[in-house]
């Protein structure tokens, strides 16, 4: 099984005697005793032990704790070499463990998790106990610590660079500077320790051909081990500067690396390894992180010479957004039944919906109207109906919160059309409802009853009251009916109209609060100018990247797992990618127009999109913003501004071809993407599709072309593992290659790309299901029949079934599946928890297997 303690109490610890070959007991306490080591003179032991937990010692809290978590008391303990005379060294909350004597004896080092057991520090003190020292900050799994010979520093193991990438560091014993890189390889690189010479390393790491551990050994030199935590150490003591002038300098270093001779690896990974770095936590949009990715990039359109294209002469394009939602401090239900009054608990039995409407809501009767649903016949009545017979005026309105479970897929995507909150929201307000009440229902089968605190990225509110409610909170309001939560769905769920009614005697009030969230991203433009008479010659070239990522803990959009969850989302292929490659065209182009040997017929304007991630909320500002303040008008269309559009948007993981999507909008594009590379030699494939999820779509809507790079999704997709050790350096060098050469063809032709229409893919509002499965299609696929995976979510439905990254899905419930359309109208039949089958084609053989879809609520 995966690598895990028992902490069993009858652990001991045992002394072998290579001599006599015979086995001597150290310990004999109830408790879990181990991970010991000797002092060097052989006279002392140190060792963890939860023994404390066994005393009587612990207060009651704690032995709660330790009920749910045995670890929880473990602490460092000293004895003689014979286990007598043992002497607790440690008494601090979190799991203190793995300790080690220094070459002297003098010195003990450990490491100690956080209470909740997600982080550890390396620590050090005298080997009585006393001067206790912390000597990492690293925030994240750092251990396994030893000392060298010298006592100047320790080695030490850390996973900062992602969940499953340990590497070996080094810190002065002081610690006072930042730890010092040691090894650079992905995978584990752990448990070090030093000759007694000083002169040898030992290590275990998996940096093995078929990834099984050994144990490896290298030399030390210790002169430049030295060196280096010194002027770490020299750095961390130098006088205090601003924040401000500390990354203005930051900045001005990072872009003095960059070379205008051409675009080089060195040059990409500069840049990504400062987008992806632990400074930028993760470049959510709104944050500090997200601050200093958008003055580098401003630093560099500085440097290279590019005008500034933002508000009031400066490089940035401000935008107002609301960042989330959360339950506000005053919120209150109160339920009356006669002479009966309760007020439920917010958070665990109801909670206000992100879109309802705030304030105070008087009290009125509820009324249970099933579905909650209208759906036109097309001849100005209706097909289905949940109101029928049903008088809602001034009323609290319960319904069901999905559609019905149990009607053939056609019937079901097409309720699924009427069945989104918001719409039944905005129907209950028209039949003059007072509230709404949204109940998941027991068929739902939903891993959580209460609807999320969403921010589905509108600033509106519905207009109406809207909370959601447990399924037992609901059985309670319809206690008096004779009527059951279960029998009223199953009733519905064949799509049979049934008629609401009232619950007698029953009648709510409300209290309802919902805080939202402002923040200001800010985008960055800077514009290459063909220096003609007026601001726009021609229309403009436009080329961009997102900036931002998903930030330092899992949020909306992460698929990171529990033991990732408050993990820096590094996002070194999304997006850091696509917009190294953007500084690199940018530089290269101005440093090419500067020595005369550019002329341009356009302009091109380079732009490093904020709030991608959140809803494309950049590029949509911008469009906005320069319609209506350029043609007077929010909805205009752009081409006479703009020519074309290219984007990149995760161009870091190349392994077969780079798909270039978008081809569709243009019947210039096949033409000019093959002359451009011709010099690159790029395995291209082409989507025609131009509805991506990707900035570009914005310019699409506006009527101009556009093409998007993209290497394709992976299982590290919006994880902590996306990284910048898993980088394909020279497929981003290509990659960028091609599309400086198209955006330099787009500015210096006198002609602008035809644009062209697109009919948008069928089905496409039945995507968004409750149902879960855990595959992560290959959108580089090409013309492969069916839907080939990049990945699966390991534990996820598929994973369990037996389904892995490459496999093509070409059946789903019955339903052969042609596409990426034909998989997502399978979806839609599935049920949660109901076993179906799945079929794939892997090496040329079709394989079936059963599969219990689960819940993405």
């Amino acid at each position: 099984r995966t690598y895990s303690w028992d902490y069993d109490e009858e652990f001991e610890m045992y002394a072998y005697n290579l001599n006599t070959e015979t086995y001597e007991k150290l310990t004999d306490t109830i408790g879990y005793d181990a991970e010991g080591a000797y002092s060097p003179d052989g006279e002392w032991i140190v060792f963890a032990s939860n023994r404390q937990a066994y005393d009587g010692s612990l207060s009651t809290v704690d032995q709660k704790r330790f009920k749910l978590d045995k670890k929880f008391p473990m602490e460092i303990y000293r004895a003689r070499a014979d286990g007598s005379g043992v002497e607790q060294l440690t008494d601090v909350d979190g799991y203190d463990g793995g300790p080690f004597f220094n070459a002297t004896g003098s010195k003990i080092c450990w490491r100690r998790f956080d209470a909740k057991g997600l982080s550890a520090e390396i620590f050090t003190m005298n080997a009585d106990g006393s001067d206790q020292k912390q000597v990492t900050n690293i925030g994240a799994m750092s251990w396994a610590p030893f000392f060298h010979p010298s006592d100047e520093y320790l080695i030490f193991a850390t996973n900062k660079h992602g969940f499953d990438n340990f590497e070996l560091y080094i810190v002065g014993a002081a610690g006072n500077g930042e730890p010092v890189r040691v090894t650079n390889t992905a995978g584990f690189d752990g448990l070090p320790v030093f000759s007694p010479d000083g002169t040898q390393l030992s290590w275990t790491s998996n940096r093995t051909s078929d990834k099984k551990s050994q144990i490896f050994l290298a030399n030390w030199d210790h002169e430049a081990a030295l060196a280096a935590v010194s002027a770490s150490a020299a750095a961390a003591a130098a006088p205090a500067v601003t924040e401000a002038a500390h990354e203005v300098k930051a900045r001005e270093q990072a872009a003095s690396t960059a070379t205008v001779e051409a675009v080089t690896i060195p040059d990409i990974t500069k840049h990504v390894e400062y987008l992806a770095s632990e400074e930028l936590e993760g470049r959510l949009t709104g944050t500090v992180g997200e601050q200093k990715a958008t003055a580098y990039a401003a630093e560099l359109f500085a440097r290279y010479g590019l005008k500034p294209g933002g508000d009031d002469g400066s490089y940035f394009q401000s935008f107002e957004f609301t960042a989330g939602v959360a339950v506000g401090e005053d919120n209150e239900v109160t339920v009356k039944a006669g002479n009966y009054s309760v007020n439920p608990t917010v958070k665990e039995d109801w909670q206000p919906i992100s879109f309802s409407e705030t304030g105070t809501v008087d009290e009125a009767p509820v009324v249970f109207a099933g579905y909650g649903m209208e759906i036109p016949d097309g001849k100005g009545g209706t097909s289905y109906s949940s109101y029928f017979h049903l008088d809602v005026t001034d009323k609290w309105v319960m319904v069901f919160r999905y559609v019905p479970e149990d009607l053939p897929t056609e019937e079901q995507l097409k309720m699924r059309r009427y069945g989104r909150l918001r719409q039944k929201a905005a129907l209950a307000r028209k039949k003059g409802a007072r509230g709404i009440i949204f109940v998941s229902g027991p068929s739902s089968k939903v891993n959580d009853q209460l609807v999320p605190m969403r921010f589905d990225a509108s600033l509106a509110d519905s207009g109406i009251p809207a909370i959601t409610v447990t399924d037992d909170f609901a059985e309670r309001l319809l206690q008096g009916t004779g009527k059951s939560l279960a029998e009223l769905q199953k009733s519905l769920d064949g799509g049979e109209m049934k008629e609401g009614f009232e619950i007698a005697g029953v009648t709510m009030s409300a209290e309802i609060d919902v805080d939202q969230q402002k923040q200001i991203g800010r985008n960055v433009i800077g514009i290459l100018s063909a220096e003609q008479e007026g601001p726009h010659p021609a229309p403009a070239v436009m080329i961009g990247a997102h900036i931002d990522h998903l930030g330092k803990v899992a949020g909306s959009g992460s698929l990171a797992t529990d033991e990732e969850k408050n993990q820096i989302h590094w996002g070194a292929d999304d997006n850091a990618s696509g917009t190294a490659a953007l500084f690199e065209i940018a530089e290269q182009l101005a440093a090419k127009k500067k020595a005369g040997d550019l002329k341009l017929e356009r302009d091109i304007v380079f732009a490093a999109w904020s709030g991608e991630e959140l809803g494309l909320l950049g590029s949509s500002y911008f469009v906005r913003d320069l319609a209506k303040n350029t043609l007077g008008q929010e909805d205009a269309p752009l081409g006479l501004l703009l020519s074309s559009y290219l984007n990149m948007d995760m161009i870091g993981r190349l392994d077969g071809n780079v798909v270039i999507q978008g081809v569709g909008s243009s019947p210039d594009w096949e033409r000019l993407i093959e002359r451009s590379n011709v010099p690159v030699g790029l395995p291209i494939t082409i989507s025609k599709d131009a509805y991506l999820p990707t900035d570009a779509m914005h310019f699409y809507l506006r009527e101009v072309p556009i093409l998007s790079a993209f290497t394709g999704a992976h299982s590290d997709y919006h994880t902590p593992r996306d990284t910048v050790d898993k980088l394909n350096w020279e497929g981003i060098e290509d990659i960028t290659k091609f599309m400086l050469l198209m955006t330099q063809r787009l500015a210096t032709s006198a002609e602008k790309p035809k644009y062209s229409s697109v009919a948008p893919p069928k089905n496409q509002n039945s995507r968004g299901f409750r149902v879960y499965l855990g595959t992560i299609p290959d959108y580089s696929q090409g013309d492969v029949e069916g839907v080939k995976l990049s990945g699966v979510t390991g534990e996820g439905p598929a994973d369990k079934a037996g389904v892995k990254a490459g496999d093509v899905i070409v059946g789903l419930s019955g339903q052969e599946i042609l596409n990426i359309y034909d998989y997502t109208d399978a979806l839609a039949s599935l049920k949660v928890g109901e076993k179906t089958t799945i079929s794939v084609e892997r090496a040329g053989e079709r394989k079936t297997f059963d599969l219990i879809p689960g819940s993405r609520d």
